[in-house]
């Protein structure tokens, strides 16, 4: 659903689509979620100006593989300038240190080794509110969330985290507007603190809508892994295009149906610009 509301938003502003795929983490990226999301796109009709067209372009050319030598430089930036501190403590040591999980600062007077094998890179972060435009409210400061207090900029297995390489991809990608689900309203904030911290402070004009989240079944929000309620599922069970965009509108309380991506489009944002939601200023 976030990708559909960024090219309703995108073709109301006349903006470019980019799509981008976060693969940096091998492990959790599986070639059929990979080539879902291209089916997905292409059977609701979406569409994107830039980025890959199918799994063998992604592969060649659009992985984040292809960046590492962006992703390297922008973590020796921020070593050398001081901002990071390297801690070797477990998931584990920190759930026992903290319930709530998030990270109290252990290690940041250790002084540990950079070359250390079991560490991780930290980035030292503050409770001061970060700043943050938004254009479906009027622009608001929050502090990083106590879950991302001193967040990892570095694996210990060396690859850069997600925070990073997005802020990175965004730099690359000249991107100017993010939309996100609200559940990462945290990351936005991150983010944009770590963007502060590197000499091109990349989403310095950036500006973000986050959206509310479209639940499964279970009231959880939809993914890829959200089982009988997955587009990919609907689409699978013999759910038509029209019956998708049904179900989408139906969740973000649209007038009527839509069977397409202009009739959503155009229905979409002008809910948005409606007085009586306040969704979009």
């Amino acid at each position: 659903m976030s990708f559909l509301i960024t090219a309703s938003l995108a073709k109301h502003h006349g903006a470019k689509i980019l799509l981008r795929i976060d693969d940096i983490d091998k492990e959790r990226v599986k070639k059929k979620y990979v080539e879902d999301i291209f089916k997905t796109l292409n059977f609701l009709g979406l569409p994107w100006d830039e980025g890959p067209r199918n799994y063998k372009e992604y592969k060649e050319k659009y992985s984040q593989v292809h960046r590492m030598a962006h992703y390297q430089k922008a973590m020796e930036q921020l070593k050398n300038s001081k901002k990071l501190f390297a801690c070797d403590c477990s998931r584990r040591k920190i759930s026992l240190n903290n319930p709530g999980g998030g990270y109290l600062g252990t290690c940041e007077k250790r002084k540990l080794s950079f070359e250390d094998k079991d560490a991780n890179w930290r980035l030292l972060t503050s409770d001061k509110p970060i700043p943050l435009k938004d254009i479906s409210r009027k622009d608001f400061a929050l502090p990083i969330p106590p879950l991302l207090r001193d967040f990892v900029v570095r694996r210990k297995d060396g690859l850069p985290s997600y925070q990073l390489t997005s802020v990175v991809d965004d730099m690359l990608d000249k991107v100017d507007f993010i939309v996100r689900g609200k559940d990462l309203i945290g990351s936005s904030i991150a983010q944009i603190f770590l963007s502060q911290r590197l000499r091109e402070n990349p989403l310095k004009n950036v500006s973000f809508f986050h959206h509310r989240l479209m639940p499964d079944a279970q009231n959880r929000k939809m993914s890829k892994s959200s089982g009988a309620t997955s587009v990919q599922h609907l689409i699978k069970s013999g759910a038509d295009k029209a019956q998708i965009y049904q179900m989408i509108g139906s969740f973000l309380n649209l007038e009527k149906p839509y069977s397409d991506f202009d009739e959503f489009s155009r229905a979409y944002v002008h809910h948005l610009l409606s007085k009586d939601t306040g969704e979009l200023q």
